[in-house]
């Protein structure tokens, strides 16, 4: 993915308009990855780094990659909504995706991925649509109400994060038996360890996730 790849459009949202960055690898993409970024009123945005290596990842897997911002950040429109309305603007840029790359039809598979704030609203999302499948990186469990996910969710988290606590994490993971990748000595935000964030994604990717380290 290179900066002449992107492709930024606005589209019609449920609160007005949406800004949307795309990355299409050609004609034929495999599917639609949705990459949804970090906490709104905290300096989310679809170009916070670690939303853009999932973009970059998902691109480089040959998946059309979408991000996008939620209502109230940068050229969007309206307020926060506690995730509410933020999961409604992600099922518009879903189905805006369908309609440019699938012709309006389900043929494209659709995977989900978020970061912090944003991990939380795919888990809604992933209520709505079928999915191929999940990636959350620093999901914020305790702070938001996050939804089981499938058995072969990628979960990444660093285990110095003062963000999210790790143990926090693993208390949500433990009961749904989900495994959880932990980037020893990183923080929230994966400073220095995208490259890696990106070579952990992209070698699970094909395989089931049982090299992942199960929650204690």
């Amino acid at each position: 993915m290179t900066p002449r790849s992107t492709e930024r459009i606005n589209i019609p949202g449920p609160a007005g308009v949406l800004e949307l960055a795309y990355n299409v690898p050609g004609p034929a993409p495999r599917g639609i990855a949705l990459v949804t970024h970090p906490h709104p009123l905290q300096g989310g945005t679809l170009d916070n780094k670690v939303v853009q290596t999932l973009a970059k990842t998902f691109f480089a897997l040959g998946y059309a990659s979408v991000r996008f911002n939620f209502r109230g950040v940068g050229q969007s429109e309206g307020g926060f909504d506690e995730g509410v309305g933020e999961t409604e603007d992600a099922l518009a840029v879903i189905a805006h995706a369908r309609a440019r790359l699938a012709l309006g039809n389900d043929a494209l598979s659709i995977v989900l991925a978020g970061f912090s704030f944003g991990s939380y609203v795919q888990t809604r999302v992933a209520k709505h649509v079928a999915v191929e499948r999940m990636v959350l990186i620093g999901p914020a469990v305790k702070r938001f109400a996050l939804e089981e996910v499938p058995a072969d969710t990628i979960v990444i988290h660093g285990e110095e994060d003062d963000v999210v606590a790790l143990a926090d994490v693993f208390e949500w993971a433990r009961p749904q038996q989900l495994p959880v990748v932990v980037f020893p000595g990183c923080g929230h935000f994966f400073h220095g360890r995208l490259t890696q964030l990106q070579q952990v994604i992209t070698g699970m990717w094909s395989t089931a996730p049982a090299n992942a380290a199960s929650a204690p």
